[in-house]
Protein backbone atom coordinates (compact mmCIF):
# COMPACT_ATOMS: atom_id res chain seq x y z
CA UNK A 1 0.00 0.00 0.00
CA UNK A 2 2.96 2.51 0.19
CA UNK A 3 2.94 2.39 -3.18
CA UNK A 4 -0.60 3.89 -3.11
CA UNK A 5 0.81 6.82 -0.81
CA UNK A 6 3.81 7.42 -3.15
CA UNK A 7 1.23 7.90 -6.42
CA UNK A 8 -1.02 10.23 -3.94
CA UNK A 9 2.29 12.56 -3.38
CA UNK A 10 3.56 12.20 -6.87
CA UNK A 11 0.31 13.35 -8.51
CA UNK A 12 0.20 16.13 -6.16
CA UNK A 13 3.84 17.14 -6.79
CA UNK A 14 3.59 16.65 -10.38
CA UNK A 15 0.15 19.18 -9.98
CA UNK A 16 1.90 21.90 -8.54
CA UNK A 17 4.93 22.22 -10.47
CA UNK A 18 2.93 22.03 -13.78
CA UNK A 19 0.39 24.41 -12.66
CA UNK A 20 2.93 26.90 -10.74
CA UNK A 21 1.82 29.57 -12.75
CA UNK A 22 -1.67 29.10 -12.96
CA UNK A 23 -2.00 29.22 -8.97
CA UNK A 24 0.70 32.44 -9.17
CA UNK A 25 -1.89 34.57 -11.35
CA UNK A 26 -4.66 33.52 -9.31
CA UNK A 27 -3.01 34.48 -5.85
CA UNK A 28 -1.88 37.78 -7.25
CA UNK A 29 -5.71 39.11 -7.75
CA UNK A 30 -5.71 39.27 -3.92
CA UNK A 31 -2.78 37.89 -2.22
CA UNK A 32 0.77 38.65 -2.99
CA UNK A 33 1.37 36.48 -5.85
CA UNK A 34 3.97 33.80 -4.35
CA UNK A 35 2.04 30.75 -4.20
CA UNK A 36 2.20 29.28 -7.20
CA UNK A 37 6.12 29.43 -7.41
CA UNK A 38 6.30 28.54 -3.07
CA UNK A 39 4.12 25.36 -3.45
CA UNK A 40 6.41 24.37 -6.47
CA UNK A 41 9.82 24.89 -5.28
CA UNK A 42 8.57 22.93 -1.84
CA UNK A 43 7.62 19.83 -3.94
CA UNK A 44 10.15 20.37 -6.25
CA UNK A 45 12.38 19.65 -3.58
CA UNK A 46 10.30 16.70 -2.73
CA UNK A 47 11.10 15.27 -6.12
CA UNK A 48 14.31 15.66 -6.14
CA UNK A 49 14.55 13.65 -3.08
CA UNK A 50 11.95 11.07 -4.05
CA UNK A 51 14.62 8.26 -3.88
CA UNK A 52 16.14 8.93 -0.61
CA UNK A 53 13.23 9.45 1.06
CA UNK A 54 11.94 6.98 4.18
CA UNK A 55 9.42 4.07 2.95
CA UNK A 56 10.16 1.75 6.11
CA UNK A 57 5.49 2.25 5.96
CA UNK A 58 3.79 4.82 5.06
CA UNK A 59 3.47 7.11 8.15
CA UNK A 60 7.01 7.39 7.89
CA UNK A 61 6.83 8.48 4.24
CA UNK A 62 4.42 11.26 4.83
CA UNK A 63 6.53 12.53 7.92
CA UNK A 64 9.43 12.71 5.80
CA UNK A 65 7.93 14.80 3.18
CA UNK A 66 6.26 17.06 5.81
CA UNK A 67 10.27 17.74 6.90
CA UNK A 68 11.27 18.28 3.02
CA UNK A 69 8.58 20.72 2.55
CA UNK A 70 8.71 23.09 6.00
CA UNK A 71 12.65 23.08 5.22
CA UNK A 72 12.34 24.28 1.66
CA UNK A 73 9.27 26.17 2.23
CA UNK A 74 8.71 29.31 3.85
CA UNK A 75 5.68 31.19 5.06
CA UNK A 76 2.41 29.95 4.98
CA UNK A 77 2.56 27.32 2.29
CA UNK A 78 5.28 25.51 3.85
CA UNK A 79 3.42 25.18 7.23
CA UNK A 80 -0.04 24.64 5.79
CA UNK A 81 1.30 21.74 3.72
CA UNK A 82 4.07 20.49 6.21
CA UNK A 83 1.33 19.86 8.58
CA UNK A 84 -0.92 18.30 6.20
CA UNK A 85 1.42 15.94 5.74
CA UNK A 86 2.84 15.12 9.17
CA UNK A 87 -0.90 14.82 10.33
CA UNK A 88 -1.57 12.40 7.87
CA UNK A 89 1.23 10.65 8.70
CA UNK A 90 1.06 10.82 12.64
CA UNK A 91 -2.01 9.17 12.11
CA UNK A 92 -1.30 6.28 10.20
CA UNK A 93 1.17 5.60 12.41
CA UNK A 94 3.54 2.49 11.97
CA UNK A 95 1.19 0.66 10.57
CA UNK A 96 2.17 -1.16 6.88
CA UNK A 97 -0.76 -0.57 5.08
CA UNK A 98 -3.14 2.54 4.40
CA UNK A 99 -6.66 1.00 4.17
CA UNK A 100 -9.72 3.15 2.65
CA UNK A 101 -11.05 3.33 6.00
CA UNK A 102 -7.83 5.27 7.45
CA UNK A 103 -8.19 7.87 4.70
CA UNK A 104 -11.24 9.76 6.76
CA UNK A 105 -9.24 9.84 9.96
CA UNK A 106 -6.24 11.43 7.85
CA UNK A 107 -8.22 13.70 6.36
CA UNK A 108 -9.98 14.83 9.81
CA UNK A 109 -6.67 15.43 11.30
CA UNK A 110 -4.86 17.27 8.59
CA UNK A 111 -7.93 19.52 8.70
CA UNK A 112 -7.48 20.32 12.55
CA UNK A 113 -3.95 20.47 11.86
CA UNK A 114 -4.95 23.32 9.43
CA UNK A 115 -7.00 25.11 11.33
CA UNK A 116 -4.44 25.17 14.45
CA UNK A 117 -1.51 26.51 12.24
CA UNK A 118 -3.82 28.51 10.24
CA UNK A 119 -5.89 29.80 12.89
CA UNK A 120 -9.01 29.37 10.01
CA UNK A 121 -12.76 27.83 10.19
CA UNK A 122 -14.41 26.87 7.54
CA UNK A 123 -16.27 30.26 5.35
CA UNK A 124 -12.44 32.27 6.00
CA UNK A 125 -12.22 31.61 2.23
CA UNK A 126 -9.43 29.55 3.04
CA UNK A 127 -8.31 25.68 2.04
CA UNK A 128 -10.63 24.41 4.62
CA UNK A 129 -13.77 25.68 2.62
CA UNK A 130 -12.94 22.68 -0.14
CA UNK A 131 -10.83 20.44 2.02
CA UNK A 132 -13.88 19.89 4.70
CA UNK A 133 -16.86 19.17 2.42
CA UNK A 134 -14.38 16.99 0.33
CA UNK A 135 -13.61 15.04 3.11
CA UNK A 136 -17.27 14.62 3.84
CA UNK A 137 -18.18 13.79 0.57
CA UNK A 138 -15.02 11.05 0.76
CA UNK A 139 -16.21 9.79 3.88
CA UNK A 140 -19.80 9.18 2.52
CA UNK A 141 -18.73 7.73 -0.31
CA UNK A 142 -16.72 4.93 1.60
CA UNK A 143 -19.06 4.10 3.81
CA UNK A 144 -21.44 2.59 0.95
CA UNK A 145 -18.61 0.84 -0.54
CA UNK A 146 -17.72 2.59 -3.63
CA UNK A 147 -14.12 1.65 -5.17
CA UNK A 148 -11.06 3.87 -5.58
CA UNK A 149 -12.10 5.63 -8.74
CA UNK A 150 -15.44 6.52 -8.22
CA UNK A 151 -14.79 7.76 -4.76
CA UNK A 152 -12.28 10.50 -6.57
CA UNK A 153 -14.77 11.22 -8.91
CA UNK A 154 -16.42 11.96 -6.17
CA UNK A 155 -14.50 14.03 -4.50
CA UNK A 156 -13.16 16.03 -7.71
CA UNK A 157 -16.90 17.33 -8.44
CA UNK A 158 -17.36 17.89 -4.85
CA UNK A 159 -13.83 20.11 -4.73
CA UNK A 160 -14.78 22.08 -8.09
CA UNK A 161 -18.03 22.94 -6.24
CA UNK A 162 -16.60 24.24 -3.29
CA UNK A 163 -13.60 25.93 -5.12
CA UNK A 164 -17.13 27.58 -6.71
CA UNK A 165 -18.47 28.17 -3.63
CA UNK A 166 -15.49 30.60 -2.09
CA UNK A 167 -16.30 33.39 -5.12
CA UNK A 168 -18.61 34.98 -2.97
CA UNK A 169 -16.22 35.05 0.49
CA UNK A 170 -14.99 37.44 2.17
CA UNK A 171 -11.12 36.55 2.96
CA UNK A 172 -10.52 36.36 6.30
CA UNK A 173 -7.30 34.69 6.39
CA UNK A 174 -3.25 35.21 5.04
CA UNK A 175 -2.32 37.94 2.61
CA UNK A 176 -5.75 38.20 0.65
CA UNK A 177 -7.89 39.65 4.48
CA UNK A 178 -6.14 42.81 3.85
CA UNK A 179 -8.05 44.09 0.64
CA UNK A 180 -11.45 42.94 2.64
CA UNK A 181 -14.64 43.24 0.35
CA UNK A 182 -12.49 43.83 -2.49
CA UNK A 183 -11.97 39.82 -2.06
CA UNK A 184 -15.67 39.15 -3.06
CA UNK A 185 -16.12 37.49 -6.81
CA UNK A 186 -12.27 36.31 -6.53
CA UNK A 187 -11.48 31.84 -5.98
CA UNK A 188 -9.39 31.37 -3.34
CA UNK A 189 -6.32 30.11 -4.50
CA UNK A 190 -5.55 27.57 -2.02
CA UNK A 191 -9.47 25.48 -2.66
CA UNK A 192 -8.40 25.97 -6.32
CA UNK A 193 -5.09 24.31 -5.76
CA UNK A 194 -6.76 21.21 -4.39
CA UNK A 195 -9.37 20.91 -6.21
CA UNK A 196 -6.59 21.25 -9.51
CA UNK A 197 -4.95 18.39 -7.69
CA UNK A 198 -7.66 16.31 -6.71
CA UNK A 199 -9.38 16.11 -10.39
CA UNK A 200 -5.42 15.57 -11.08
CA UNK A 201 -5.27 12.59 -8.77
CA UNK A 202 -8.45 10.85 -10.34
CA UNK A 203 -7.17 11.17 -13.96
CA UNK A 204 -4.00 10.02 -13.03
CA UNK A 205 -5.34 7.21 -11.16
CA UNK A 206 -6.79 5.90 -14.21
CA UNK A 207 -3.40 5.38 -16.20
Amino acid sequence: MIKDVEFVVKSIADTALKNEQYFTELDAVVGDGDFGYSLARGFEKVLEKWDEIDRTNPGAFLKENAKIIMSSVGGVSGTIWGTAFLRAGMTIGTNDTVTKEDIGPMLRAVIEGIKKRGNCELGDKTYLDTLIPTTDAIEAAISEGKDALAILDIAAQVSADAVEATRPMIAKRGRASYTGERSIGTLDAGSVALATMIKALSEDWRV
